[in-house]
Order: C-alpha cells, then structure tokens, then sequence
C-alpha cells in the first residue's frame, strides 16, 4: 500500500471549486459547501505553514490558532489579521450544527476569493 500524496494548496482550492461547481452531484448541496469550507480552510492552513517553516525553520508543533497569531510576526498586521477572520469564517463554515443553516454558495464563493488572495500575499 502506498502513502497518499501530501495536500498541495493548489490541489485544495481546486478541490473547493469542484465542490462550488457541482461534482460529487450524490452529495447534498450544504454538504458540498462544508466541503469546500474545509478544503479551503485546510489550504489556508497549509499555505500559513509554509510561510511560518520558511521564516522560522525548527518551529515546534502547535495549533493553528497559535500560528495564526504568529503570522503577525511574518506578514503584515492586515494580512495576519485577514487570514484570523478567514480561518474562523472558514471553521465556522465547515462544522455542521443541527439548530443553523449551512453556508450559502455565494458566501462560500466569497470566502474562496479570499482565500485565493491571501494565499497570494503570502506566498509573494
């Protein structure tokens, strides 16, 4: 048996935007936008490691919350604080609550075309 490959960044907005565009058509719609969230989230998080591995090589394991708050020290405050409000959209997004109504297409789209340009920021 093989490992599966590493999630790229790429990779995951793609997967978001399949989800966004209709595949896995047997899925129900919330759950396809809870997906996107996820993969979202999920390159966002990818993306903020990098970021803080390059500048901090050697940087001990701990949560996401705790990196987010270390990317102030790496990019800049408006950028840090961007990618906070995403990643808390984006988790708030992707959890499923029996008492609230999933995220909106278009609310997803807009939290994609977010995504896309924080990446951008910091990978540049």
């Amino acid at each position: 048996m093989t490992a599966p490959a590493p999630a790229s960044v790429e990779g995951l907005l793609l997967t978001a935007d399949g989800l966004l565009d209709g595949e896995l058509a047997h899925a129900t719609t919330a759950g396809r936008h809870r997906g996107a969230c996820l993969a979202l989230r999920t390159a966002l998080e990818l993306c903020v490691d990098r970021v803080l591995e390059a500048a901090m090589p050697g940087l001990p394991r701990t949560t996401g919350r705790a990196k987010l708050l270390l990317l102030h020290s790496v990019a800049s405050t408006g950028t840090a604080r961007r990618a906070k409000a995403l990643w808390s959209q984006l988790s708030l997004g992707c959890h499923y609550h029996l008492y609230e109504l999933g995220p909106t297409y278009a609310q997803v789209r807009a939290w994609r075309a977010e995504a896309d340009g924080l990446i951008r920021e910091l990978i540049h």
